[in-house]
């Protein structure tokens, strides 16, 4: 087995702090970011490198040509392949889209998508099915996603995603649940998902981890982080 960290993270395009949003990713020591809301406009590349050198990362695909969806990596990664994937647009709805890899860390071959769905109830629903659809033609045997889904774990588009995959903060929580505190009461909008041949040892929003306070999680974006911590099987 070989222990992956992912982190999942809408930086609302870095219009916030983005010394205190370095700083919490750091302090996670992730091997992958799944990103939501990059910056996709002027400059976006010069943007969201800047946020991955701050963060001892490098970009691994996604931003602007996934509109918004991103991955960083460490360099424990070696890329196999990149595709960003825009989705269909519904009049009157922002574009959505999937940033996704094949990487190799250690001797584990791992699938990756980085995701947002959409804010439209029924637009979100066929989203997650995209997704699946998505996961299931990469041609890995193990694979994870995460994201920004805009939807409760009791609502049908997590369900649909849920009953296929891991959530991993249901499988194995630590830290932190909710990810979306600007609403009575809070709720887990934001979650990692993983095949079910991955051992899941924690997944949460990490409050308590060395390097990580309370003030730079409420600056440096709207949303809170996910952090989990995975074994995945040997290739």
């Amino acid at each position: 087995m070989v222990p992956v960290k992912v982190l999942s993270y809408n930086i609302r395009s870095m219009r916030d702090d983005t010394a205190a949003l370095a700083r919490v990713i750091k302090a996670c020591e992730p091997d992958l970011v799944l990103v939501q809301e990059a910056p996709r406009f002027f400059r976006w590349r010069k943007k969201l490198a800047r946020l991955a050198s701050a963060s001892d990362l490098v970009i691994l695909t996604g931003g602007g040509t996934a509109a918004g969806p991103a991955i960083l990596c460490n360099l424990r990664a070696t890329v196999e392949r990149t595709e960003d994937v825009l989705l269909p647009l519904t009049p009157g709805q922002h574009r959505r889209g999937f940033a996704t890899a094949v990487v190799r860390i250690g001797g584990a071959r791992l699938g990756v998508l980085s995701c947002h769905l959409s804010l439209q109830k029924d637009e979100r629903y066929e989203q997650a099915g995209a997704l699946l659809d998505r996961l299931a033609g990469m041609a890995v045997d193990h694979a994870i996603a995460g994201g920004d889904l805009n939807d409760r774990p009791s609502g049908p588009a997590f369900s649909r995603l849920a009953a296929n995959l891991q959530d991993c903060w249901a499988t194995s929580p630590t830290g932190g649940e909710h990810t979306w505190t600007h609403s009575q009461p809070p709720q887990r909008i934001d979650a990692v998902f993983a095949t079910k041949g991955i051992e899941v040892l924690g997944c949460g929003v990490p409050t308590d981890l060395p390097g990580i306070t309370a003030t730079d999680l409420r600056a440096a974006t709207d949303h809170l982080p996910v952090l989990a911590t995975l074994n995945v099987p040997a290739s």
